[in-house]
């Protein structure tokens, strides 16, 4: 996406993280309390990309054309302004970048969670199994056998030598 804004990219980023339209997730992440709090936090840095480093990074980068634009040679006081415009065009953009990291870490770490919570309910789904596979059974025992009573103590006395 060449030409796409820092906006458009970080729109389509959580529109495909989330599985829905920017419209139905603006609104989601409007409730309180909120069910999804890394949306609510994608949806933050996206509405501080679109208050502060988009719009600011289009408004540097017109003054850059009025200043430089073909066939107008620049004077000597323009100078100052077209380095300052370029100076401020450049963190206006690593801005936009910062933003876009951001969301993107956000993203990451909603799917870290989501592996996590798998492989917890899979862990404990294992465990129920276990579990309900001991108490069907004893260890080693065929089911519906009848277990042999276990001897406890010392052997009973028995009838004594012959003699």
């Amino acid at each position: 996406m060449p030409d796409a804004t820092a906006l458009d990219q970080a729109t389509t980023m959580i529109e495909k993280a989330w599985g829905r339209p920017i419209e139905a997730l603006e609104s989601i992440a409007g409730r309180r309390p909120t069910d999804d709090p890394l949306l609510l936090s994608a949806m933050h840095i996206r509405s501080a990309l679109l208050v502060t480093a988009d719009s600011t990074v289009a408004v540097h980068q017109e003054r850059l054309h009025a200043l430089t634009r073909p066939g107008h040679v620049p004077a000597f006081y323009d100078l100052q302004r077209i380095t300052s415009s370029a100076a401020d065009l450049r963190v206006a953009q690593a801005e936009s970048r910062t933003a876009l990291q951001a969301i993107s870490h956000v993203i990451q770490a909603r799917e870290a969670a989501a592996t996590a919570d798998r492989a917890t309910a899979a862990r404990l789904a294992q465990a129920a199994v276990a579990r309900s596979g001991h108490d069907q059974h004893v260890l080693g025992q065929v089911p519906d056998q009848a277990a042999t009573p276990a001897v406890v103590g010392p052997p009973a006395p028995g009838p004594g030598p012959r003699r």
